[in-house]
Parts: structure tokens; C-alpha cells; sequence
């Protein structure tokens, strides 16, 4: 009790100090030790990830690797590292494809086939080398999930195949599923699959023996092109204007029935994407009915049929034509004077192709 007071202060200030200094240190080495576990600290697995389900899914003869203890892939020494598509670029093999199709043989709830077969579909687009090297085998896993109950798993396999339909060593095999997916879009009556069903079939030369199956369809066909959805109407238009082409299917085609308000596809207010299609779809039927070959038959059409619509006696197709003559796209005004030229020279029974016939026409003296 002998000291001096401010002697006493002093002490007491230069004993705040060293545990200020002490607290601030301590402070700063757990901020640091945070951080350093933070930097440690790994993300978790993506299980809904089709990419993290197909490494997750042994292989036969294959363990599966514990969920908290991943094995880092390392890529060898001399080996570029990164994405699947850097690696497919320099020549090497991510097997990735491989990965996804021994996930598909796995037994997987229907969510996660379908995502499996969406990646699937990515990665023949994206890994050109690695969809090359895919087999037949591959392309019927693939077919096998058209069967599906579960409408989703269905229309990522028709976009899987419809991938693997660039491919042209696939396309005989996938053309074994032609039927199959005419019968599903026949049956289920949904936007999404009759777009992946239609894009599929446009992108594959169709054999002769699916026309039976054509020819059952082709009401739903003709369904689909007076639809409301646009990328529907489109897809299904280009397949009616290749079929169009076919001498056994060009009648069938001719006496579906229509709306009545079918020519409202020939607006000058519809997408010109859609009066484009439109437009050669009637071009190809015009040309088809007045072949040689085909008049030469007396056809019998019923009241409602498409010919009746664009060709028949009481049709306003001439009307939609000379308004489309003027419109804003400029292959939309081509292809109507193309379908304006086939109307005015039909081609008779031994005539020649260049000669028309006035008497036919469907165009009012002065149009």
C-alpha cells in the first residue's frame, strides 16, 4: 500500500495493454483457423445430380465408394485436366457417356432416368468422340425407356435418340422405334412428347414399312398441325410435307379431315415460320394431286377433307394466296407465288409439265 498512486495507474495501463493484445491475438488465430476449415471443408455431394448419380452407381463387378469419404479423381501425370469436353477435345476418353448408361441399367426411380437420359442427350451433342464409340446395345437401353409409364422418362428418351440420330451409323437402329414413338404420339396427347416424338422422326429417313402405321396416325398428325403450339405445328407440317412426297401416303394425306377454319394456318398474321411450312406443305400436295399418275385415278374425297380445304371448289385458299403475295418475309412471298404456279398449271394425263390449263384455274380472271 506503500506506492504512489500514479505509479499504481501506470501499472494498471500497461496490464490492459498486454491483455488487449493477448484478446486481439487470440481473436485473430481463430478467424484464421475459421477460415483454414472453411478452405478444408468440402461441398456435399449433389445426389440429384445426373452426373454425381452415374459415378455413384457401380459398374458390374464394381464397389460403390462411400458417400463421405469421394475418391478424388486425379487426372495422370501428362493428362489435360477440366471439363469432359476439354478432355474429348484433346483426344481422351472422360467416360462420361459410359458412366451415364451404367447408371440407366441401375434401378432408378423416374425422376432420376429421366434426368440421367437428359444428360445423356447433352452428352452426344457435347462428346462427339465418346457418342461414336457408344454400340447398338446403347441405342436399345435407350429405346426401352419409351416404354415407360412415366410421361417425362418417355420424352428424354426421344430426345436422346433424336441425338443419336446424327450419328449415322445409330440410324438404322433407331428407325426400329419409329412405330413406337407414331403409336405414343397417337396415344398420349401431350405438347412436350409430340414435339421430341416429331423432331426425331424429321431427322430420319422413314422405311416403307412404317406407312401402315402412317396411315393409322395421320389423324393425329393433322390434329397436332391445327394445335396451338407453334414448334408442334411446325414439326408436324414438315413431316406431313415429306410424307407429302410418298405416292402410297399422298391420298391419305389429302382426305384427313381438317377444321373447318383450316386455312386460317394461311394468315398473313400467323409466324412466318409457320406460313413458310404451311406453304410448302400445299405446294407439294398441289404438285402430288396433279402428277400424272395420281389423275389418272378418280379420287373420292369426303366433305371435310383437306383437299377440300386447299383444292376444292369452295376453297378461299386463292384469297389467302394473293394476300401472302405481299407479305413483309420475303421466302414467305416466294413460296406463295410457288403454290400460285402449281394451282394455275395442273399437269394433265400426257401434257406437258409447262403447259396450264385456264380452265382449271383456281384464280378469278383479272387476279
Amino acid at each position: 500500500m506503500g506506492k504512489s498512486l500514479p505509479r499504481c495507474l501506470g501499472q494498471l495501463d500497461i496490464r490492459k495493454s498486454v491483455v488487449g493484445l493477448a484478446t486481439g491475438a487470440g481473436a485473430i488465430y481463430l478467424l484464421y483457423k475459421a477460415i483454414k476449415a472453411g478452405m478444408r471443408c468440402q461441398p456435399p455431394l449433389c445426389t440429384t445430380s445426373p452426373i454425381c448419380i452415374a459415378r455413384e452407381c457401380p459398374g458390374p463387378g464394381e464397389r460403390a465408394l462411400p458417400q463421405e469419404a469421394p475418391a478424388p479423381e486425379a487426372a495422370p501425370e501428362g493428362q489435360p485436366k477440366g471439363l469432359a469436353i476439354e478432355r474429348d477435345r484433346h483426344g481422351r476418353d472422360s467416360g462420361e457417356l459410359r458412366r451415364l448408361f451404367r447408371s440407366l441399367e441401375c434401378k432408378q426411380d423416374d425422376y432420376t432416368k429421366s434426368m440421367v437420359l437428359h444428360s445423356i442427350a447433352r452428352c452426344v451433342y457435347l462428346l462427339e468422340a465418346e457418342a461414336s464409340a457408344c454400340t447398338a446395345d446403347d441405342i436399345v437401353l435407350v429405346g426401352e425407356m419409351l416404354d415407360d409409364k412415366d410421361n417425362s422418362v418417355r420424352i428424354q428418351a426421344l430426345n436422346a435418340l433424336k441425338a443419336f440420330s446424327g450419328i449415322r451409323k445409330f440410324r438404322l437402329k433407331i428407325q426400329e422405334h419409329s412405330i413406337k414413338v407414331l403409336e405414343l404420339m397417337s396415344t398420349v396427347w401431350d405438347t412436350e412428347l409430340h414435339i421430341a416424338g416429331l423432331r426425331l422422326l424429321n431427322n430420319l429417313p422413314l422405311p416403307d414399312y412404317v406407312h401402315p402405321q402412317l396411315r393409322r396416325v395421320m389423324p393425329a398428325l393433322m390434329e397436332i398441325l391445327q394445335s396451338d403450339c407453334l414448334l408442334a405445328q411446325v414439326q408436324a407440317i414438315r413431316l406431313l410435307s415429306y410424307l407429302a412426297q410418298k405416292n402410297d401416303l399422298l391420298y391419305d394425306i389429302l382426305n384427313c379431315q381438317v377444321h373447318s377454319n383450316f386455312l386460317n394456318l394461311f394468315q398473313s398474321a400467323q409466324p412466318g415460320s409457320l406460313l413458310f411450312e404451311a406453304l410448302v406443305l400445299a405446294e407439294r400436295l398441289s404438285e402430288g394431286q396433279n402428277a400424272p399418275h395420281y389423275r389418272a385415278v378418280k379420287w373420292h374425297y369426303n366433305e371435310r377433307s383437306l383437299h377440300e380445304a386447299l383444292f376444292g371448289d369452295e376453297s378461299r385458299l386463292a384469297d389467302r394466296l394473293l394476300a401472302l403475295v405481299i407479305h413483309p418475309e420475303e421466302e414467305v412471298q416466294i413460296q406463295a407465288c410457288k403454290v400460285i404456279v402449281s394451282l394455275q398449271c395442273p399437269q394433265n394425263v400426257g401434257a406437258r409439265a409447262s403447259s396450264c390449263q385456264p380452265s382449271h384455274s383456281y384464280f378469278k380472271d383479272g387476279d
